[in-house]
Parts: structure tokens; sequence; C-alpha cells
């Protein structure tokens, strides 16, 4: 079992405030973390998929103040979202009371009607958490290359073979088109939502035109933006906004869309082992979201990421704007052993300035670049960034 990086944030929210939401796509690993955090106190687990668990909550206020004393994991919480309500009455009870903080911990799969339930009924009474799948910075260089073809899907990662995993993924994926979609309430055909997801992951970090995906699905632009929603929503594409500091140039407006797990990238293009990913299209777009995803995850609460684009080619692949800082850091992202940064690149600094500027690449060695710039690899960023 990897140790999880969220394990300590998670055990200080629950400090803190009286309920706590983990939020992720299934199979993240909310349940492991949260049974490893139960461990250490006195809690109760109740998964809301199982009709037994389900049954003892039929009437959820006199169950559930049965255990006041404990911290009590309500699991994936989607299923039962009118539970809100009653979680609001027995925080404010117990607040009434002293019983106060690390009374409730959520686990839901980040459906829209939980953010919206949970926020109408626990407003100023729950913090949310996102507990992504593993990233470069909790598997270490050695699993690396393991990581970037399978992913970060636990059962994925640890696979006993490239075949396992990729039938894993698979699975995955069918079961989120045919049974946990439509669960959550959009009524979208499995077959048109796996096209369009496969599309994105074709077009991994590129800028997303949305007429063209309308134009290839034969839906309007509406439709698209509701699908690309409905993705974001459930912690599976990552929409990057652009950078929209005050600078006088013309901006690149269109956010840049990544699928978040390398492994599903690849599942989705039937890319199944090392040598067949390294000799399609889609590996450089696939090393950046890995990179990426490694790093804003690495980063420290509060962290605010984008790119940055001009009309006339500046770019910047990621700009990390750490919470209190006032300039963010810059960071291209390269997939080879001997980085080689362009001219745009710099322009993108001078316009920028930022607070540091680094060139993610695939060695270990650290080593200055250029005049202020630094190239370093991906696991020693991950480990800067979540000490800083």
């Amino acid at each position: 079992m990897i140790p999880r990086r969220l394990f300590p944030a998670l055990t200080s929210a629950l400090a803190e405030a009286p309920a706590v939401a983990l939020l992720g796509p299934r199979q993240a690993g909310k349940t492991t973390l949260a049974l490893q955090v139960g461990a250490t106190r006195p809690a109760v687990y109740l998964d809301l998929e199982s009709e037994p668990d389900r049954a003892r909550l039929s009437e959820p206020e006199l169950y559930l103040a049965q255990h006041e004393d404990k911290l009590v994991i309500l699991d994936e919480i989607q299923r039962t979202p009118q539970l809100f309500r009653s979680l609001r009455g027995l925080v404010d009870s117990g607040r009434r009371r002293g019983l106060g903080k690390g009374r409730f911990l959520v686990l839901g799969s980040a459906s829209i009607d939980l953010l919206r339930q949970s926020s109408e009924s626990l407003a100023g009474r729950i913090r949310y958490l996102e507990l992504a799948p593993l990233d470069a910075g909790e598997v270490g260089r050695d699993r690396l290359q393991t990581l970037w073809l399978r992913g970060g899907f636990p059962e994925s990662l640890l696979a006993a073979s490239d075949a396992a995993s990729l039938r894993w993924r698979t699975d995955f994926i069918r079961t989120y088109l045919e049974r946990d979609i439509p669960q959550l309430g959009p009524r979208i055909p499995a077959e048109t939502l796996r096209r369009f997801w496969t599309m994105l992951a074709h077009q991994q970090g590129g800028l997303l035109n949305a007429a063209a995906l309308a134009r290839a699905l034969a839906v309007d632009g509406k439709t698209v933006a509701s699908y690309l929603d409905l993705l974001v929503d459930l912690l599976l594409v990552r929409r990057l906004a652009p950078w929209h500091g005050n600078v006088r140039k013309r901006l690149v407006k269109s956010p840049r869309i990544y699928v978040r797990d390398s492994g599903l990238v690849h599942a989705l293009l039937g890319v199944g082992d090392r040598e067949a990913l390294l000799a399609h299209p889609v590996a450089g777009g696939s090393w950046e979201g890995l990179a990426m995803e490694s790093l804003i995850g690495a980063a420290p609460g509060g962290t605010e990421a984008y790119f940055f684009r001009t009309a006339a080619g500046a770019e910047i692949d990621l700009l990390l704007k750490l919470h209190g800082r006032r300039k963010p850091w810059a960071i291209e992202i390269k997939r080879g052993l001997a980085p080689k940064i362009g001219r745009g690149f710099h322009l993108a600094c001078d316009t920028v300035r930022p607070e540091r500027r680094v060139v993610v690449y695939g060695g270990v060695e650290r080593f200055p670049l250029a005049e202020g710039v630094e190239a370093v690899s991906l696991f020693d960023l991950c480990e800067e960034l979540s000490a800083a």
C-alpha cells in the first residue's frame, strides 16, 4: 500500500471542521484512506451502496445520535443526498452541546448533486478535500514509468501485469459509462460519451475547440459544454484555465483540456504497453498531463493553476500561483533527457515575470539550463512543492 499525501490534511481538517467531504473519482482510494483515518479513533463506517447500511439510516437522526461520540464515515453519499439535511441538524445540535469537530466524514464521487446538496445544507459546516489518483510525488522515482503507462488508480498501478492493468482500466471506463454516470442523473448515451472522452484523449493537452467537437459528434455546442462539465465535475477531466494576469498582450482565451489520469488516456486509445506508448502521437501530451497532475497535486492548498499563451506563440505550460505568493512559478514540461527551451518560453516569462522558472524533464539530475532557468526531475519538483 502506498501512503497518501492527503492523510495529514484529512486528519487536520477533521480537527477543525464538524464535517469533511472527501471527493474523487471511484477507485481512487477514498475508502482506504477514510478507513486508515478511522483506525486512529472511534469510528463507524457505512457504505451507502449497501442495502443493509442504507436500512440502518431509515431514521438517520436516531441512528446517528447513538454514535455522536464517534467519527461517522458515510461512503458514496450521493446515493442518499437527503442525508445532508439530517447532518445539518446533528451538527448544529452537537455544536450547542459542545460536540464540535470531526463528527462526519462523507465520501463521494464528486457528483454535481453531492456538491449542490452539501453546499445548500452544510454551508459553513463542511470542508472539501479532493483525492485524485496516485501521482509521481507519491509513487516515487522507481515506479514513475509504470505510473505513466498505467495511471494512478491503485488497482491499475499495482496490477500483476500491463495486460491486467489495461483490462482493469477498460472495465473501469465501461462501468462509469454504463452504470455510474446514469446513476448520477444525466441521460447521455454511453457510446456518445465514450466517443467524446476518446476525442479528448486524442487531443490531450490541446486547446478546447467546442465547435469541432460538436461537429464530430453531430450535436450542438451547448451539448458539448454539458458533456465536458460532467467529466470535469467527476474529476476525470481537467479544464486548465489561461492566465488572466494584467498584461498588454493578446492572450489565448480557450482552456486546455486534459484527461486527468494518463492510464485512462491510454486505455481510451488502446495503448497497452510501453513500446506502443512511445510510438503513439499522444506520448508527449500524456507525459505532460501526468506531470501537470502530479505538480498540482503536490502543491500546497490554495494553489491556483493556469497556462500562458499569447496569440504570437509565447507560451508557458504551467503556471502555479502558490497561496500567499504574489508571483507564480513558471514550469515548462519536457519528456526527454536533454531538454531544450524555446524562445517562446523566455518571451512568456518576460511578460509574466514569475518567481521561479523551471523545466521539468524525464531525467533525475538537477542542473541550470539558462540564466534563471533550472532543469529539475518531476519527482524532485513534487517534493519541493510539497514542502513549500
